[in-house]
């Protein structure tokens, strides 16, 4: 299922509203056995980042991304996002094209887990919601590349609320 920049810029700046919203209940809700979980995936994560695996890593990346949201316990998060995400995978697959983006996912990756082991609500959402916000960006930079579509920035320009 493909999608335009513009719809690409809006899919991911509510998903990065929900997720951030998410990883902020999280910090204070997960219990030792939670994050003990989330450690592992993450490991296992990071194990295929080194091997420059990206099929499983963006497996394992989904999963972590999926389970911090049910974590959160919030059936009416659990199921909008289950439902934005129908559209969103193919375009989080693209944001790991790009080297660069990919380390800076990883850094994100790795900010976050310390918010939720220093039981931060604050600094997991904020780190959280620039994660999927430069996601959203870079799956935006990949489609107006492929010539498909204005970049985000002209997206947003051209959106109803930029009027």
């Amino acid at each position: 299922m493909s999608f335009t920049a513009a719809e690409a810029s809006n899919l991911f700046e509510v998903i990065a509203g929900l997720e951030s919203l998410a990883a902020e209940i999280v910090a204070t809700r997960v219990d030792t056995a939670e994050l003990d979980e989330l450690d592992d995936m993450h490991a296992r994560m990071m194990v295929h980042y080194e091997r420059q695996e990206k099929d499983p890593y963006f497996e394992l990346n989904s999963a972590i991304h999926d389970r911090v949201v049910r974590l959160s316990r919030n059936p009416v998060l659990i199921s909008t996002h289950a439902s934005l995400m129908l559209r969103a995978r193919r375009g989080r697959y693209m944001a790991i094209i790009d080297p660069r983006r990919w380390e800076e996912s990883v850094g994100e990756h790795v900010a976050l887990m310390a918010a939720l082991h220093d039981r931060d609500p604050e600094a997991a959402r904020r780190v959280w919601k620039r994660h999927l916000l430069r996601t959203g960006e870079t799956v935006c930079a990949v489609l107006a590349s492929a010539g498909r579509e204005p970049s985000s920035a002209e997206a947003v320009a051209a959106s109803p609320a930029a009027v």
